[in-house]
């Protein structure tokens, strides 16, 4: 049956919480990608850390692209004739934001406990400063937990679209499946923008080995989702 309206992801009706507004999906993503981009900016020049500023801007770009991908995603399925229980898996237990709040609690853990204990310059420190202030250090912390909440998001629509793939590719007709396919591909794109992080990332060989790991298991698990439908096509 179709996919039901009420089962959105939870940026989607964020978005779509604000009274008398509603942005289409290039709306979001601009808005994001300028007050983002403004407040690395901004922060930049106040602070003259410039050098963080690529990296600030690498990270932005990650979630605006990521935030149209997953309303890219959520409107093509919703435009689907599938099984209920796939799009209540997939929107309806919010389990992306379970997977991003431990892809963030890891990440704070890494930055705060673990990569102080070692030789070498911290990831924060070389990017704010060594006396950071309250607002950059804020602002940093926000904008990586839209990164997190995005490879969540990402791993969780990989997961279900596999799941899917293999209960029911037999039930779908072809045009479904030719539609599914592509969207186990905007999937693997969402991943893979990612990877205009690990520039960023040099002498962090754990937060580089996590970011590639996700990449190509996101890439391996779609993949096999694709080669599913399309073996049954």
């Amino acid at each position: 049956m179709p996919a039901g309206r009420e089962d959105r992801w939870v940026y989607e009706s964020i978005v779509g919480a604000i009274p008398g507004v509603e942005f289409s999906r290039t709306q979001a993503m601009t808005i994001q990608l300028v007050l983002f981009g403004l407040g690395v900016v901004v922060l930049a020049a106040l602070t003259d850390r410039w050098a963080a500023a690529p990296a600030g801007l690498a990270a932005v770009t990650v979630v605006s692209a990521g935030s149209v991908l997953m309303l890219t995603l959520g409107r093509r399925i919703r435009e689907l004739d599938v099984p209920q229980r796939y799009t209540h898996a997939l929107f309806g237990t919010q389990v992306e934001i379970v997977l991003g709040v431990f892809s963030y609690v890891g990440l704070l853990t890494y930055l705060f406990v673990a990569e102080p204990r070692q030789s070498g310059q911290p990831l924060l420190e070389a990017l704010l400063g060594p006396e950071p202030s309250v607002v950059a250090v804020y602002f940093t912390l926000l904008v990586l937990w839209d990164v997190c909440y995005r490879i969540g998001t990402g791993w969780w629509a990989s997961v279900v679209g596999l799941w899917r793939s293999v209960l029911f590719a037999d039930r779908f007709d072809r045009p479904t499946r030719r539609a599914l396919i592509e969207i186990d591909l905007v999937t693997i794109g969402f991943a893979t923008v990612q990877v205009v992080l690990l520039p960023f990332l040099s002498g962090q060989r754990l937060l580089q080995l996590l970011v590639t790991g996700h990449v190509l298991a996101v890439m391996l698990v779609s993949g096999l989702s694709v080669l599913l439908l399309w073996r049954r096509a």
